[in-house]
């Protein structure tokens, strides 16, 4: 195969007229030529972090929806669904991705559990993660999200990082927040080079000023990008960019095909922006992906231009895989795993004994996966505290979805609903059932709907349920992409505008409010969590 255009070289910054020969999946010759092209040959996009679960679609889907965006590879940690099935459910990742032509890049999930605070489905060990670095289809050791494990020198999670070292393979880090000396050790002791949990310029800067590598980060809950592009002007050979997590709907509008265009048309320099969303990946990860050199692989797309940057064109190994806007990869069918136990709550499990009325609230944040917190006055009634939609002060519930235990329950404030409930089986880390609602009925019914289906997402209210089962694991469906997308976004409608969210992102929102390794107030099926101090803390004061 011969194709001519407007050759993009990353590691020349230049742009010139050209051809490219290839031939049994590599490029055999990158040649110049007289004259000029209508399109543009570019490096495929990598997205540098992602968790292909919370797209809610099987790697092989996920991949028929992102190759039309001019993404090729990813590099993912499958610590969703390890937190489900364990090392099975890493396995399923690497298999059902290795199903079609698209360059998975998979880590060894380092925190699984993520915290002794919640209950998960399973157990990542040494011994298991020794067994996974092993494998060639595992780059690295997936984020690790035990920040004070690393600080405070933790044995167990210094023999996983060790590990790492043994294998030669780079380590993710994972660190909101984290600067002076605790970064200092975070680094020294971790070996750690990399991460996507910065918020703020001056916390990104600093991680760069000391050596590490900035992924930024622009996804469906967590929006980064504002406060990080700067950087990418003063430390542009350390910049990566990510989506971490990518609700279909959004997916099917863009990936960091998103990114680049958008700091192009900030006026950031062409090069340094696709270096960081084709190249650095590569050489920081050793990914077998090309970039556009004879002897590479056949990975490239072809552009309109260098403004829209309007995909025309993926290929993988030198095959077509979408042309114009079409995904060319063939759906493939694929088995059902779950660890799904509970049985159904009862109204009276959800209700609030008051200790108090003053009570500490849960703040989510729009665009953030960090909350606030603050402490109000409640209503008690009948010695129980109960919601008050008038202040957006709505009932959060935690189900542990592995064994039947009671629920934990919390106050939270930020969703705007003002009628019924929404819950969700996608709860990271853990993935247990989510609920923020109005009443207790309407939350007892979503969570229902979740445990009849072995998982989903689901929203009840102003007369009307609606669920979107999510089989595999809780968390993913093997159905087609698109199809899922327009389901997903019917229900994130439904609660936006019938049920009453203010959120952009309602569902992505909520699946991390059990997030505990990230601060400030959160809950897990065990009680509410105190981030900051990485403690459980009392819901009344």
């Amino acid at each position: 195969m011969i194709l001519q255009g407007n050759i993009v070289d990353l590691h020349q910054r230049s742009i010139y007229f050209g051809e490219i020969r290839v031939e049994a999946g590599r490029l055999t010759a990158v040649t110049p030529l007289e004259g000029s092209g209508e399109h543009f040959i570019l490096p495929g996009f990598i997205d540098a972090h992602i968790h292909i679960e919370s797209s809610m679609l099987i790697p092989s889907e996920f991949a028929r929806l992102a190759t039309v965006h001019g993404t090729v590879a990813t590099v993912s940690d499958p610590h969703e669904i390890g937190n489900v099935l364990g090392v099975k459910g890493v396995e399923y990742m690497i298999a059902n991705g290795g199903e079609v032509p698209f360059k998975f890049f998979f880590g060894a999930p380092s925190c699984v559990p993520a915290t002794d605070f919640e209950t998960a489905g399973a157990v990542i060990d040494a011994a298991d993660l020794d067994r996974l670095l092993s494998r060639p289809e595992i780059k690295y050791l997936s984020e690790m999200m035990n920040y004070p494990g690393v600080i405070h020198r933790d044995a167990k999670v210094l023999e996983k990082i060790a590990i790492a070292n043994e294998h030669g393979k780079p380590i993710d880090g994972h660190a909101p927040g984290v600067t002076g000396a605790d970064l200092d050790a975070y680094i020294r002791h971790g070996n750690i080079r990399t991460d996507h949990e910065s918020f703020r310029l001056e916390e990104g800067r600093e991680k760069l000023q000391k050596g590490m590598k900035l992924i930024i980060r622009e996804g469906s809950a967590a929006k980064n990008y504002e406060a990080l592009i700067p950087l990418i002007a003063e430390y542009p050979d350390q910049i990566l960019f990510c989506s971490d997590d990518k609700h279909p709907d959004d997916l099917i509008q863009g990936h960091i095909d998103q990114l680049v265009r958008r700091a192009v048309a900030d006026g950031y320099d062409l090069f340094d922006v696709l270096r960081a969303a084709c190249l650095h990946p590569i050489e920081h990860y050793q990914l077998e992906v090309g970039c556009l050199r004879p002897g590479d692989p056949a990975d490239f797309i072809i552009a309109k231009d260098l403004e829209s940057f309007q995909v025309l064109q993926t290929y993988i190994d030198g095959q077509l895989v979408a042309d114009q806007g079409r995904s060319l990869i063939p759906k493939v069918s694929t088995s059902v795993i779950n660890n799904f136990a509970v049985g159904p709550v009862q109204k009276e499990d959800l209700r609030v004994l008051a200790a108090s009325s003053r009570l500490q609230v849960i703040k989510a944040l729009d665009g953030e996966i960090i909350t606030d917190s603050y402490v109000t006055e409640t209503v008690v009634s009948n010695g129980v505290a109960i919601t008050d939609p008038s202040q957006d002060l709505l009932k959060m519930v935690v189900v542990n979805r592995y064994q039947n235990a009671l629920p934990a329950a919390a106050f939270i404030n930020g969703f705007g609903l003002r009628i019924g409930a929404l819950a969700s089986s996608v709860g990271h880390d853990s993935h247990n059932i989510i609920a923020v609602g109005v009443d207790d009925h309407s939350i007892c019914r979503a969570i229902n709907l979740l445990v009849e289906a072995r998982g989903g997402i689901a929203a009840v209210g102003d007369g009307a349920e609606h669920l979107l089962p999510l089989p595999i694991a809780g968390i993913m469906t093997h159905a087609d992409g698109h199809e899922t997308a327009q389901s997903y976004a019917h229900i994130d409608r439904f609660v936006r505008l019938n049920l009453g969210s203010s959120l952009g992102a309602p569902y992505m929102t909520l699946s991390f409010m059990a997030l505990l390794v990230i601060p400030q107030l959160k809950l897990s099926d065990k009680g509410l969590f105190d981030g900051s101090r990485f403690a459980f803390t009392n819901l009344f004061v």
